[in-house]
Order: structure tokens, then sequence, then C-alpha cells
């Protein structure tokens, strides 16, 4: 990842799932291995065995998430950011035989398990960026190009 940038309620996701691991999850399995540790002989304990790789699991995400919320920047919405594509906008795309793409620019941080949320580094969202609704674009890739307009642009949920 190259772009430190992140929505609002990106980055309140993430925090929301360091919490949830650091406080509610890691003293759960703290407690199990703490458990099955007591029973004696480790080598043959499954519960101690799975839960011990469960916590290597926690801690290198907690890790991460620390490093990763520290370094990233949070971008909030502008008005002067309206009427143009910007970072935080969902943009409809449309093309000649009709078909429609919908997405939000985001930061890399936010797309993965989402559909419909572009990061700011892919190719559909950088030829976007400054556009306007009406505006047409050539989205390229290494296999091919395709035209689009942009049929409109908002930044809903995200006015202050």
């Amino acid at each position: 990842m190259n772009t430190d940038v992140i929505t609002p309620e990106g980055y309140a996701e993430l925090q929301q799932e360091l919490d949830e691991l650091w406080k509610k999850e890691r003293p759960k399995i703290t407690k199990i291995v703490q458990w099955a540790a007591s029973l004696g002989d480790r080598s043959e304990n499954a519960d101690y065995k799975y839960n011990k790789g469960r916590l290597r699991e926690i801690d290198r995400r907690v890790r991460f998430l620390r490093k990763r919320l520290e370094a990233l920047r949070v971008v909030e919405y502008s008005p002067l950011q309206e009427g143009k594509a910007f970072f935080g906008a969902w943009v409809t795309l449309v093309d000649d035989d009709e078909h429609t793409l919908c997405f939000r620019i985001v930061g890399p941080d936010e797309i993965y398990g989402r559909k419909h949320y572009a990061s700011v580094n892919s190719p559909v969202a950088k030829v976007c960026i400054g556009k306007r609704v009406g505006d047409e674009i050539v989205v390229s890739t290494n296999e091919s190009s395709k035209e689009w307009l942009i049929q409109s642009i908002d930044y809903r949920g995200t006015q202050t």
C-alpha cells in the first residue's frame, strides 16, 4: 500500500476492529489458553495448541492495526469537493451499452471484503479524480481500455 489516506468511516472501522480484538477477543482466548495449560501435558492438548495459535494471530493483527492507524491520515469531506470526484465520493459511470458502474473512492485499507469500493490507487479511481458529471473518461488497464461517462458524483453521508 502506498497511499496512507482513509475515510473517517474506514478509520472508525479499523479502530473498532482493534478494540474488539484487544479488549474482548484476546482476553477470552487468553483465559482458554490458561485453562488448557493448567490441564497438564500441552503436547497432546488440542485446546491449548489451537488457542495459542489464535492468540498469535490476534497479536499479529493488533500490531499491524496499531502501526497502520498511526500512519493513516483521515481525509474529511469538504464542501469544496462538490461537483467533482475526489476522495470519498460515490461515482456512477455509464458506458455506451447503458451498463453502469457505481463505486466509492476510498483508501486501500477500506476495499477488502467490500463491493462497490475502489482504491484511490486503482485505474478507475485515478482517472475519475477531479472530473465532473458529464465528463467522458477512458479507463485503461493492462488488458483493455473502456470509455465511460460520469453520470453522477455524490458525497452522501459525508457532509458535516
